[in-house]
């Protein structure tokens, strides 16, 4: 999926699940790897003998996004891709959340991601090269999120946000979305009652299995490559072929 020797690229939050899969995908490519939040991974993300480079930044702190931008230019001379991955956030019952948590979630998964991409942007747009902007989103933000509603409105307007940027940046700067479905961790595991709840929900999906974090980096790097050129304000579901609507479920076992 292209050869991304010489580029430079940023991923949010890239110490963790999802992010260190694509740190490590774009290391293995050839790509000078940026990563950043607000803690240092306690095992490094690399590649062979190549390794990306930490900048601890708390992204919801436009100051704080913006050094991670500027070591981009400082250490390897401009920016080609960015990947808004940092996101998340904890369960909560809509009527019991405080209004300082949904701030909070609006915060990380729309308020940053937009100011990075215009930080982004300013470098990209002054540079040859075509520039990548992709923001890692959620089913969330497509259909019902009930425990999380504020995550999914964020995620819903990430993708919105995704195809006016696309429509103001173009030609300069290519901006596309990954939708992503459920993806397997400790935590999913846990989360779904253990290996068997687990593994009914898996079962659920059209592939018979969750996506594994690789899935979503091999998703970045073809929507960053120049087999995508073409490719702009696109939201690619990367969800195994969607959810099985609850209803047939219901009528089936009745």
């Amino acid at each position: 999926m292209g050869n991304f020797e010489n580029k430079t690229v940023i991923v949010t939050g890239g110490g963790g699940h999802i992010g260190r899969a694509i740190a490590v995908h774009y290391l293995q490519a050839g790509a000078n790897v940026i990563i950043c939040g607000r803690r240092e991974p306690k095992v490094p993300v690399s590649a062979g003998t190549r390794e990306a480079l930490f900048v601890q930044a708390d992204i919801r702190d436009p100051l704080q996004s913006q050094r991670v931008v500027d070591a981009a230019v400082n250490q390897f001379g401009g920016l080609d891709v960015l990947v808004n991955n940092a996101g998340g956030s904890p369960p909560v019952a809509a009527a019991e959340a405080s209004p300082e948590l949904t701030q909070k979630i609006i915060q990380l998964n729309l308020v940053a991601p937009l100011v990075l991409a215009q930080q982004a942007y300013r470098v990209m747009a002054g540079q040859q090269q075509v520039g990548s902007i992709i923001n890692i989103a959620s089913v969330s933000g497509t259909r019902p999120s009930p425990g999380t509603a504020a995550y999914g409105s964020a995620k819903a307007g990430l993708l919105s946000a995704t195809k006016s940027l696309a429509q103001e940046w173009g030609p300069k700067v290519r901006v596309n979305a990954i939708v992503v479905g459920l993806v397997r961790h400790d935590a999913g595991v846990e989360h779904y009652g253990g290996e068997e709840g687990f593994a009914r929900v898996a079962n659920m999906l059209p592939l018979k299995r969750m996506a594994e974090p690789q899935d979503i980096a091999d998703a970045c790097l073809f929507l960053s490559s120049e087999q995508a050129a073409y490719i702009s304000g696109a939201s690619l579901e990367v969800d195994g072929g969607g959810e099985a609507p609850v209803f047939l479920y219901l009528a089936a076992n009745k």
